[in-house]
This record gives C-alpha cells, structure tokens and sequence, in this order.
C-alpha cells in the first residue's frame, strides 16, 4: 500500500517536459511563420548544455533573454526543410511570461510558394530529458497535422502533394 501511495505521489509531482512549435505556411507568400514555446527553466538547462561556456547568469524576472543567444539555440535545435532544402529561419521577437514559466518565440523562415515536402528535426530538450515531448504541428493551405517527436524521434517528414 505504501509503495503503490508513493508512486502515484511521484507520478502527480513529476514534472511535464513538453514543448510546443507551430510551422504555418502564408499562403500566396515564400514565407512561413514558426512559433515555439517551451518552460523557460527547463530551456534554461537545456541552454546549459548547448553551450558549454557561457558564462551568462540570467535573473528570471521579466528580462529577455539575449536574442543572439536564442536565435543561435533554435537555429541548431529546430532544423526544417522545404522541399528538401534546408532553409534558414529569423527570429522576430520573444516573450517571456515568468509567472507562467514560459519563453515563446516568433521566427520567420524563407522557403518556396508551393512547398511540397517539409521535413521538422526538433531536438529541443531532446538531450536534457529522456521523456521530453516536443509537440509539432504543421499547417500548408488546407493540409494541418500534429505529431509528437521525442528523444527517440526527433524527425518527421510531411507529404503535402
């Protein structure tokens, strides 16, 4: 009885590793807007282990969070092709909601007026937590589908055709 009330105490307390990122095509345009959201302490670690030598020490109340530094961490944890071509993306702005916990950021990326094929690599987290799930939707025209991408799968390719 013990063990079974402990369990379901570590199971409540345990905390949720998930991360939520948005690819939206405009229509009629080259471009398509990437939303990404992610708990901010847990980005925070992650970002620990991205880049080794940082020395920068963040204070959690309402500051942004260096745009550099975050521009440089999505651009090699959210890696996404178009019509098998890697494209670059921008990052527009940020938010940092710290009540919440919560860092959102707002890109734009260049690709092609009818894409085809879009391929989605996110690592986010992906080495910081063996449960993280990094939930991904993708909308072209009339086409929407979400998938899930783990540590174990950190890829998913999107047939629009």
């Amino acid at each position: 009885m013990i063990k079974i009330l402990a369990l379901a105490i570590s199971i409540i307390f345990h905390p949720v590793h998930v991360s939520l990122t948005s690819i939206e095509h405009v229509p009629g345009t080259d471009s398509v807007k990437v939303f990404v959201r992610m708990y901010f302490d847990d980005f925070l670690l992650d970002y620990k282990l991205f880049d080794k030598n940082v020395s920068y020490n963040y204070d959690t109340d309402n500051q942004l969070f260096p745009e550099e530094m975050l521009a440089k961490y999505l651009a090699e944890k959210l890696i996404i092709s178009v019509n098998n071509k890697q494209i670059e993306g921008k990052l527009l702005n940020q938010v940092l909601a710290a009540q919440e916990n919560e860092i959102s950021a707002n890109l734009v990326f260049l690709a092609v007026r009818k894409p085809e094929v879009i391929a989605v690599r996110n690592e986010i987290m992906t080495g910081l937590y063996d449960d993280q799930a990094n939930m991904t939707i993708i909308r072209v025209s009339n086409f929407e589908e979400g998938v899930k991408l783990t540590p174990e799968k950190t890829e998913q390719t999107f047939i629009l055709r």
